[in-house]
């Protein structure tokens, strides 16, 4: 699957459909009072923990679905919400799901 770009007027996802597209993907994501997707992942060191961003980043330019990132010395945390909206949509977990199949 792809994001579908919001244009806004989405309806956001209820907690039962965010609950039911959760168990889908990775199960170091969490949800957050069902507004957002968060996730960590550590790093031995800095370089790595950039590049890791980057090749997110490049699926974030390629689904045209941004993820904000918080990038430190040996980890990242991603936090996805559709910002159109200020909640959660499908695509969110979409992008969750590419965010999975990236290789470490």
């Amino acid at each position: 699957m792809d994001c579908v770009p919001c244009e806004g007027g989405a309806p956001p996802l209820s907690e039962e459909e965010s609950a039911a597209f959760l168990v889908q993907i990775h199960e170091d994501w969490r949800l957050v009072e069902n507004h957002h997707l968060t996730r960590t992942w550590e790093f031995p060191d800095f370089v790595s923990a950039l590049e890791f961003t980057n090749a997110l980043g490049a699926i974030c330019e390629e689904q045209s679905h941004h993820a904000d990132f918080d990038l430190g010395w040996g980890k990242l945390v991603a936090v996805i919400f559709t910002h159109k909206i200020d909640a959660l949509t499908e695509s969110d977990f979409v992008l969750a799901s590419k965010f999975d199949d990236i290789e470490r």
